[in-house]
């Protein structure tokens, strides 16, 4: 994975694909449909099975 991924469009399956985010992929988009997006990645601690997990690493493959 060259580019990092935009938090905001990307699919279930395309955020599943990040080993560190995988299998949270639907709770990720939920998050995003049910608030208007992401407007800093640390929403992420936000995201209902994420709370505290996500790393600088798994940042790092995302943007906004």
């Amino acid at each position: 994975m060259d580019e990092p991924i935009d938090i905001n469009s990307a699919d279930q399956d395309t955020l599943d694909a990040i080993e560190e985010l995988q299998g949270h992929g639907p709770e990720i988009v939920r998050y995003r449909d049910e608030r208007g997006g992401f407007t800093d990645l640390r929403q992420l601690d936000e995201v209902p099975g994420l709370t505290g997990k996500v790393s600088d690493t798994a940042r790092a493959k995302l943007k906004l």
